[in-house]
């Protein structure tokens, strides 16, 4: 089958892999729409901090939004499961540590990230994956939106995070993928949500996810928020977010940016602020089906974009140039 396999930093291209064949615990699923995130082109360009803490390698297969069907089971795995619609998780805990064992796989010191560290990713024809990762998609979640779910999930639990409720003033900071779902899941729970980015150029985006006002670099927000979401890359808006956020109130960090970002922790104790930080979308993907599923979140926008495999290695390299705010999807079939 074919497969994405970049080589080193900025050297990506489409070669003849072997199918995977399930062992004890494991299906395979034949790859309908996969996205290209921020964290693939850090992949990509061998930026990710990944690489220097030893967790990622090259040569390595990326792909970690995704959705698919069901073509292939273990022995001993419910043949319920073929021809099923899934999304899985991406992080795979090792299933039998202290961590674990409580459901905090997404932070086991020996998972798998899919697509990110060894475990091959869904930029191909197939998937490899444990049956206890997946997640059923009902007929209302389209492909588009079933690859869109892990983003989604991550966005889910940072609203959560952050309390986002009826009465609630939240900031989104960094209007990209993850941080445009962040407003609709933030508005689907009633919160007010205002949008903080470094241009006007996703505003219109922003607005049709639910965004109240749309603040820029050369004009931010004069008031603070009862919470604050970084969903950025840039390593000095958790500080400034930490300014914005009212005393007593919360920030929430699921941006990683490139480089260290410096925090005054008299900041946070002096303004009593909680801070929680979101790694991963595990314990968030359930609740990002059913919101798409019944239409409180609608995250299509996001991805109009769609081009074979072939085009992977162009997507990567940022030679398709979707509109602002809009990321590429793979469609492995095309």
């Amino acid at each position: 089958m074919r497969a994405l396999i970049i080589d080193g930093p900025r050297s990506a291209r489409v070669g003849e892999v072997e199918v995977p064949r399930p062992a004890a615990g494991q299906v395979v699923v034949d790859v309908h729409r996969v996205g290209i995130c921020g964290t693939d082109v850090e992949l990509f360009t061998g930026e990710l901090a990944y690489f220097e803490q030893g967790k990622s390698r090259f040569p390595l297969r990326p792909g970690h939004e995704w959705c698919g069907v069901v073509s292939d089971v273990a022995a001993g795995v419910d043949e319920a499961w073929l021809g099923a619609r899934v999304t899985g998780d991406t992080m795979l805990g090792c299933g039998r540590c202290r961590r674990c064992r409580a459901g905090n796989g997404h932070v086991c010191a020996d998972r798998h990230e899919i697509g990110i560290t060894a475990w091959p990713g869904a930029l191909a024809d197939k998937v490899l994956v444990p049956v206890t990762s997946l997640h059923r998609l009902p007929a209302e979640v389209d492909d588009r939106a079933g690859a869109l779910v892990e983003p989604g999930g991550n966005a889910c639990r940072a609203v959560t995070a952050a309390l986002a409720g009826p009465g609630r003033r939240i900031l989104v900071c960094g209007p990209g993928t993850i941080g445009l779902l962040a407003v609709a899941f933030a508005r689907a729970a009633g919160a007010d949500v205002d949008v903080l980015a470094l241009d006007a150029s996703r505003r219109e985006l922003a607005v049709t996810f639910g965004a109240g006002r749309h603040w820029t670099a050369d004009d931010p927000p004069p008031d603070q928020y009862d919470a604050v979401i970084d969903c950025t890359g840039d390593h000095r808006v958790p500080s400034a977010a930490l300014a914005l956020a009212e005393p007593a109130g919360r920030v929430v960090y699921i941006g990683v940016a490139p480089a260290p970002s410096p925090v005054d922790s008299r900041d946070i104790v002096l303004n009593d602020l909680t801070v929680v930080g979101i790694l991963g979308a595990s314990a968030g993907l359930a609740s990002a089906i059913e919101h798409y599923a019944d239409g409180r979140v609608r995250p299509g926008a996001v991805a109009e974009v769609v081009v074979g495999l072939d085009r992977a290695a162009d997507a990567l390299a940022g030679r398709i140039d979707p509109a602002p705010g809009v990321k590429v999807h793979i469609d492995p079939r095309r």
